[in-house]
């Protein structure tokens, strides 16, 4: 979940009390799992994430997964827990990527791996193989969706029939986006702005 900036923060001085997040189907439904305390962490809420889970319905048993800013873990952790195969996730703040390993080790998820570092650099490399679901949930206002896209489309991590999530702030102006990019769903929650869509690269860009 990506990391919107707070107004006015001065995190000499807050509070910092570690949250959590809940987990709301699959094999871990009502796990609660601590969040690290990181400023401006956003985790994807629950009504959001069960929407989204609801669009993908049976997709998540066996695939994939990409979480290309991991943050709390919250949508990585859910397709897991609804028996996703795999789960990569890339998270550049330390403490929060030690504190999705440790929620992995709680839940006994060996098929869980955080990556450790900053998601484009990684993203920038072939993938070794393609994703079936990939999570696209930046930090808001800096920039990284449209780089992000571009090295998700040129490097081999989208299949035929991939699915990409994308969570922004509902003021953004979308970038142009990849042939074959086809919009399945679209919903605005507050703030939020999310979209589902699939890759179809015979199709023209939404």
């Amino acid at each position: 979940m990506a990391r919107a900036p707070r107004r006015n923060a001065n995190p000499r001085s807050e509070s910092r009390t570690p949250g959590q997040i809940r987990l709301i189907g699959g094999q871990w439904r009502g796990r609660k799992l601590p969040v690290t305390d990181v400023v401006g962490l956003r985790p994807t809420t629950d009504r959001v994430r069960e929407t989204l889970f609801n669009w993908l319905m049976q997709d998540t048993r066996g695939a994939r997964v990409l979480d290309c800013f991991a943050g709390s873990g919250a949508l990585s952790l859910e397709a897991l827990s609804r028996f996703a195969a795999s789960a990569t996730m890339l998270e550049l703040d330390s403490a929060a990527a030690r504190q999705l390993m440790a929620n992995l080790a709680t839940l006994k998820a060996d098929n869980g791996k955080v990556v450790s570092g900053d998601s484009l650099a990684f993203l920038a490399k072939p993938a070794e193989a393609p994703y079936d679901i990939v999570f696209i949930d930046p930090p808001f206002r800096k920039g990284l969706l449209a780089p992000c896209i571009d090295h998700l489309s040129q490097n081999g991590y989208l299949r035929p029939g991939t699915w990409i999530y994308l969570e922004t702030e509902s003021e953004l102006d979308m970038p142009a986006l990849p042939a074959g990019w086809s919009l399945h769903r679209e919903k605005v929650a507050g703030q939020v702005a999310f979209r589902l869509y699939q890759y179809r690269p015979t199709e023209n860009p939404v």
